[in-house]
């Protein structure tokens, strides 16, 4: 590069030839660019719309939970978000050559793969956050890095719209649960509490599904995080609000409910009932959103960082031939397809359907009986077949559940937030307490699930629990996917099952002896039953 001074040496007629090469160049290059875009964009609106295509199922089952979850429901409106995102960049982008990247092809088979693991394992999560990560890596794998660095925030946005979040429901439960008793002691209010229900002098509560707030929280990330990107520019203000997006939620849902039980309490139970409980946490909840922009809006960053500029010497790459955009066009199609295709091939519709459960042979000592408790049914919904029964040793109860699942999908599961012991609204049941603990069991040490249940008749119950998958017992949610995901790829199918055992007490010694020795004798039979069944495939 020729220095100042030489420059200023230079005749004017010089300098203004040099201006006039450099317009010249400059203009060749842009007409190039957009001659390239208007290629490019009806080629990657192919790429989107044929993605859209081959993961059909996946986004038809995002928008399903979106219209039927009040929680998901804005879903709906982050693809309009995202596309007024990308218009706002829209001159930026234009700027940028179109050239297909090497490797985001190979991070488009990574999401394949984790596509396809999610799939075999009925995850819809994993299958959801890999089908819209299809989406987003299409724009590095067809228009390039700097073209995806361009649009990053818009096209991350686009996770919003994947319906995650029930997992951190019975957590948030617990919490409010346990802040509001701490809430109505320290006014002076007694309260008997078990589990998720408490009985105060007015009346009893629980904390549902509905009282966790996780609606709130999701509402609230999302459009904290918007609100964030819009109004700041610099990372540690971005961080700082999205993080208190996820905190003000939480505290103020734990206020929420303590003000609607108080209102309730001193209203003798004629206000915050019924629909009106609803309206006023929506509005409390408005309330504390409103009051959060508020603040944050006082340290908004509103001039813009001045853009960095690239040095004119330094040439970004040279513009991608037709043949060129066509490939990365074909093989981002292609990558995408590998996963949905061999699903396809390792699909397990060709099993037997199911009706039964294999008998059980004759377990050593105990006699088969009447349910040792008619009333309670473990919440396991889509079940092939199942098997409840009971069984009586010298006096001692102890009852057998088994749920038996076959050509498992997304909304026919084992393992799912939906299944359990006990419904969230269950009016006769409640999970008081919970744990772990190691027993033997077919030969095997495991480490099963425990709980105590109360009924409203003030039975109580002891129960274990634990999943049988292709042979092999786990009590981990997240093994059971694992186990039934290889099993597929294996060719084996997803036959799987729960199996839990449960006694009446009085003391929850006297339970965990029953089911300890219950346990022991019926391992073989039980065992013996779930291959017997999965043989019938």
């Amino acid at each position: 590069m020729p220095r100042a001074s030489e420059i200023q040496n230079e005749p004017p007629s010089r300098i203004n030839e040099s201006f006039a090469m450099n317009h010249i160049a400059a203009s060749r290059t842009m007409q190039a660019d957009d001659h390239q875009w208007r290629l490019i964009l009806p080629l990657f609106s192919l790429v989107v719309i044929a993605i859209l295509l081959i993961f059909r199922h996946t986004f038809l089952g995002m928008a399903g939970i979106w219209a039927r979850s009040d929680t998901y429901a804005h879903g709906f409106v982050v693809l309009p978000i995202t596309l007024w995102l990308i218009w706002r960049k829209r001159s930026e982008v234009a700027r940028l050559t179109p050239r297909p990247s090497y490797s985001a092809w190979l991070l488009l088979a990574g999401v394949g793969f984790s596509w396809l693991l999610g799939d075999l394992a009925a995850v819809n999560s994993l299958t959801q956050f890999a089908a819209v990560g299809m989406l987003v890596l299409a724009v590095p794998a067809v228009l390039g890095w700097p073209v995806a660095r361009a649009l990053a925030f818009s096209l991350l946005f686009l996770f919003f719209s994947v319906p995650l979040g029930d997992f951190a429901m019975p957590k948030l439960m617990d919490w409010t649960a346990a802040m509001t008793i701490f809430g109505l002691r320290l006014t002076g209010i007694p309260v008997h509490a078990e589990g998720l229900r408490f009985v105060i002098p007015s009346g009893s509560w629980s904390v549902v599904e509905a009282c966790s707030g996780v609606r709130y929280l999701i509402a609230s990330i999302t459009v904290g995080t918007l609100f964030a990107y819009l109004t700041y520019h610099s990372l540690k203000r971005r961080i700082l609000f999205v993080l208190a997006s996820i905190i003000v939620p939480v505290i103020a849902n734990w206020l929420r409910a303590y003000m609607i039980v108080m209102i309730g309490h001193l209203s003798s139970n004629r206000l915050a009932v019924g629909v009106d409980h609803v309206v006023y946490g929506w509005l409390f909840f408005g309330l504390v959103m409103m009051a959060m922009f508020w603040v944050g809006g006082r340290w908004r960053e509103d001039h813009l960082p001045r853009p960095v500029k690239r040095d004119p010497e330094v040439p970004a790459g040279g513009a991608a031939s037709v043949p060129l955009l066509l490939i990365g066009a074909a093989a981002t199609v292609m990558i995408a397809a590998t996963g949905p295709l061999i699903s396809g091939h390792l699909d397990d519709r060709h099993s037997s359907p199911l009706s039964q459960i294999a008998a059980l042979a004759t377990i050593p000592g105990w006699q088969p009986a009447e349910q040792a408790t008619a009333n309670w049914q473990p919440s396991y919904a889509g079940a092939n077949a199942q098997m409840h029964t009971a069984y009586e040793k010298e006096g001692r109860v102890a009852g057998l559940f088994i749920g038996y699942y076959r050509q498992q999908d997304n909304r026919r599961k084992l393992v799912t937030s939906t299944n359990g012991l006990v419904r969230s609204n269950d009016q006769l049941w409640v999970m008081t307490a919970s744990g772990a603990r190691g027993i033997g069991f077919d030969n095997q040490d495991l480490k099963v699930r425990w709980a105590q249940l109360r009924g409203s008749s003030h039975a109580r119950l002891t129960v274990w629990q634990w999943y049988w998958i292709d042979g092999r017992w786990t009590a981990s949610d997240s093994l059971a996917k694992a186990y039934m995901a290889l099993a597929r790829l294996m060719g084996k199918g997803d036959d799987s099952a729960v199996v839990i055992l449960y006694a009446a007490h009085e003391q929850s010694a006297e339970a965990q002896a029953i089911l300890e020795e219950f346990a022991a004798a019926a391992a073989a039979p039980i065992g013996n039953a779930l291959r017997q069944t999965a043989e019938s495939r």
